[in-house]
């Protein structure tokens, strides 16, 4: 999927490869790249995070398999090998690389690994990943090298779980099976080793000479700095603060970087298709959210082409289900339920459930994750509803940490989130938000889905071959309408001239792998 690039970053990826043919590459930079974000980790520890802790998870360890950039399947990385045993995708083996060891010098072997799956499942931290291995039965270790995963179930994404960062493995003396480690420190086998790392400001990773795995790393280090906004990561790239940017930039920056302004003639710009979406949630314990026919009246007034019009200026696009563009399985089937927006059709559903208007709504949003374009989505989304007759509408923002604690509590009756993809596949984008225990901590029973359509797809190997379970589990999603599809992004690294490898660097997950960018040597 994410071999599908821009035509610029299809002319950067040209360039880098004259310029590697020239020999101007050094082996090892002089000074490490850094790289602004307003993406910054809410934990150290793999075992507690299901969110954008995995930017800095995937640069300081390692999985059994990842995804080499420009691979659709995931790859061995600390394995030798993967594969299912047998036919019924529910058992699955792999067998360790020799020699691992961590960053404090353990031995990485098959019981480390065991221990790492374990620690997940018996922590179970509250917005955690332990989710992703609701199929997952039980870990078993044969030797010091082989790993075998007994499933409860058929399960043909597990391959793609494995992959993600949130399967980090990490040193058993370090990281107790049965709690959160808690000392600030991070003991991993990736590419990097954290040096040091200060919450809200920066992390530096340093190049792990032990590391070995499938990936190459261009420079010798990295440092991450974390902003609160966009206007300040911005302000940091044209000021040569920082040597590149990802994850927070507005539609504003974008375009005027891609217009290459006087003051922005040495950055440069490597646009590719995104998978992120962004959508809203309603908390069923709400007086208002929790009644259907307010939900399909948001539906039936949200203009998705005047909020990307208005605040995102053509760098995302409108989407009308989970599933985005470019995953198997996409549709469009909220369009085809709701059609344009309409005052007087969400009226009538109001009109019907005997709902008086206008109807009290608060929208909650974070202010700093997803960059500071949320504001204005969430200024666009209240004037639609209000402008309609039919809503009032409170707006409240918070800082991601204290935003991510106020929807676990179900704090929130309407709130937006962001989904960037654990692995590039439909169930990635259905799965995660059913279920008693999901990503959003709002309980959404839908047996149909959780007992027939996700079992049903899991049996196929073939991931092209499930649209039929997931065209269904869209359209039940579209019933309910407890999520609210809004759009799909595209993917931006903005950088300095000086360095390459940004069309590299966005794996499959949209997570950033640091090691491909590089400094390039003038002629």
């Amino acid at each position: 999927m994410f071999n599908r690039t821009s035509r610029q970053a299809v002319t950067a990826a040209l360039l880098i490869s004259l310029l590697a043919g020239c020999g101007l590459f050094p082996g090892k930079s002089e000074r490490p790249v850094v790289v602004g974000t307003t993406s910054e980790p809410s934990t150290l520890d793999p075992a507690a995070s299901w969110d954008n802790s995995w930017e800095l998870f995937r640069n300081v360890f390692q999985t059994l398999m990842s995804f080499p950039t420009g691979s659709s399947y995931p790859q061995p990385d600390a394995a030798r090998s993967c594969r299912f045993s047998g036919r019924t995708n529910q058992e699955f083996r792999c067998v360790l690389r020799k020699g691992l060891t961590f960053s404090n010098g353990d031995r990485l072997d098959a019981s480390a690994v065991k221990h790492s799956f374990d620690r997940i499942r018996k922590i179970n931290a509250q917005g955690g990943p332990a989710g992703l291995l609701a199929s997952l039965q039980e870990v078993r270790t044969s030797g010091d090298l082989t790993v075998v995963f007994r499933l409860g179930r058929p399960d043909a994404t597990f391959p793609f779980v494995l992959a993600t960062p949130a399967m980090s493995l990490v040193a058993p003396g370090e990281y107790p099976i049965d709690a959160l480690r808690e000392d600030g420190g991070v003991t991993g086998s990736g590419p990097y080793e954290l040096a040091s790392y200060s919450s809200g400001e920066k992390a530096e990773l340093i190049r792990n000479d032990h590391y070995a795995g499938f990936a190459k790393p261009r420079n010798n280090g990295v440092t991450i700095r974390y902003f609160p906004n966009s206007e300040a990561v911005f302000g940091a790239l044209k000021e040569k603060q920082v040597d590149a940017v990802y994850r927070g930039l507005t539609s504003e920056q974008v375009i005027e970087l891609e217009e290459r302004k006087s003051e922005n003639q040495d950055l440069q710009l490597v646009e590719t298709v995104g998978s992120d979406i962004r959508y809203l949630v309603f908390n069923p314990a709400d007086a208002a959210a929790g009644k259907l026919a307010v939900r399909r009246a948001v539906a039936q007034v949200v203009d998705r082409d005047a909020l990307i019009a208005k605040v995102y200026r053509g760098t995302a696009e409108p989407l009308y289900s989970m599933v985005p563009k470019g995953i198997s399985g996409h549709t469009t089937s909220f369009f085809d339920q709701y059609g344009d927006p309409s005052a007087a059709k969400a009226k009538g559903f109001l009109d019907e459930a005997g709902i008086g208007v206008p109807v009290p709504l608060t929208l909650w949003f974070t202010t700093d994750r997803y960059g500071s374009g949320t504001a204005g989505e969430f200024v666009e989304l209240k004037r639609q509803l209000e402008d309609s007759g039919l809503f009032e509408v409170t707006l409240r923002g918070k800082p991601w940490k204290q935003f991510q604690a106020g929807y676990q509590q179900g704090e929130y009756p309407v709130f937006g989130r962001g989904w960037f993809p654990d692995f590039p596949d439909p169930d990635n984008f259905v799965a995660p938000f059913v279920g008693r225990e999901n990503a959003l901590s709002t309980p959404y029973e839908s047996p149909e889905i959780t007992g027939r359509l996700l079992p049903e797809s899991r049996r196929v190997s073939d991931r092209a071959a499930v649209g039929r379970q997931f065209e269904r589990a869209q359209q039940i999603l579209v019933e309910d309408v407890r999520l609210l599809p809004l759009w799909q992004g595209k993917l931006y690294v903005a950088s300095t001239e000086d360095i390459g490898g940004g069309e590299r660097a966005l794996d499959p997950q949209t997570v950033m792998q640091m090691w491909e960018l590089k400094r390039i040597k003038s002629w």
